[in-house]
């Protein structure tokens, strides 16, 4: 893991000038880039676990090493379409629900074109501002205990973006009950609990079905996605990756070669952050989940003499919705 200081020996808290390299350092170690090319060492180390059916220990081993608790959990980034504000003056940005209806149709010779009007409703979605701070005696600057202050540093940095990650994987869970799906019975209907395939069968049944249901719900919404071009993300609990790659991996007969259970096209998105371990969703990603970034976590720094300490804030502002929870749906697995 890249450290904040190249070296303790350079840290100089005595002077202005040294404090703000210092800072600086930090506010580098906190950008968006480096946390993002972080996030990816651990995201695949993460994928690979998963797969591999070991995921609980040897991934809290990568978290341990790059210090990354579910800070560097940026799954949510696939789910939603980020869009960068830090560079405005706005204070939110719109969400548009045009009016169903545009059609192509055929229009006889010379006469023109039908030309529909956009029209429909719009949700404003404001960039809300979260904020945090560190506070650490100069004591342990007096006594060289450098490796303390950024193991504090590093822990209050991941803590910032577990929140934000926090944020948008709760509005996937706030996704409406009406997007429920039950577990379904499994294909053929007559195979025995006592199977050993039968919770993978009736998982695969559930993936297909939810597939099925949002294709049926968004396919007059002029999104562009069909059944050949349709890629699903299941974003589910870490607890939920074996059971879910059994049923991915599931053939109608025991033999190479033969169909799989699963008619579209899965990823699965393991997550240490949902409520609930006894639920996982498919969804279309990005199209009208948005969400903007309007501050990037930057980081302010005091020295307050009454307390003999040094006190860092950091601050986001960003914001996300989920415009058509039709691209959503929550899977049973009981």
């Amino acid at each position: 893991m890249k450290k904040i200081f190249s070296s303790f020996g350079k840290i100089d808290f005595a002077t202005k000038e040294g404090r703000d390299k210092i800072f600086a350092a930090l506010q580098y170690f906190a950008s968006n880039k480096r946390a993002e090319a972080e996030a990816k060492k651990v995201a695949a180390a993460m994928e690979a676990f998963g797969a591999a059916g070991d995921f609980p220990d040897a991934a809290r081993q990568v978290i341990e090493k790059f210090h990354a608790i579910p800070a560097y959990d940026m799954g949510y980034q696939e789910i939603f379409d980020i869009r960068d504000f830090t560079g405005t003056n706005e204070s939110g940005f719109d969400i548009l629900d045009v009016e169903d209806g545009l059609a192509f149709r055929k229009v006889p010779g010379g006469e023109k074109v039908h030309i529909f009007k956009m029209a429909g409703t719009k949700a404003t979605v404001d960039f809300d501002i979260y904020g945090g701070g560190l506070g650490w005696m100069r004591t342990l600057i007096d006594d060289k205990k450098y490796w303390t202050l950024e193991d504090n540093a590093v822990a209050f940095v991941n803590k910032a973006y577990e929140n934000k990650a926090a944020a948008y994987y709760a509005l996937v869970e706030a996704v409406g009950a009406g997007h429920n799906i039950a577990w379904q019975n499994p294909d053929p209907a007559t195979l025995a609990n006592t199977v050993e395939t039968y919770t993978a069968n009736r998982d695969a049944q559930t993936l297909n079905k939810a597939a099925e249901t949002i294709l049926l719900a968004i396919k007059a919404k002029g999104y562009g996605v069909t059944l050949q071009n349709a890629s699903f993300l299941v974003p589910c609990p870490i607890q939920l990756v074996g059971r879910l790659n059994k049923a991915l991996g599931l053939m109608l007969q025991g033999f190479a070669g033969s169909p799989s259970q699963i008619a579209y096209k899965f990823r699965l998105l393991p997550t240490t952050m949902f409520a609930t371990t006894t639920a996982y969703y498919v969804c279309i990603p990005k199209i009208k989940a948005k969400a903007g970034d309007r501050m990037n976590l930057t980081i302010f720094n005091k020295f307050d003499e009454e307390s003999y300490s040094d006190i860092a804030v950091g601050w986001f502002r960003h914001g996300g919705a989920i415009g058509d929870q039709d691209q959503f749906a929550r899977c049973a697995i009981s």
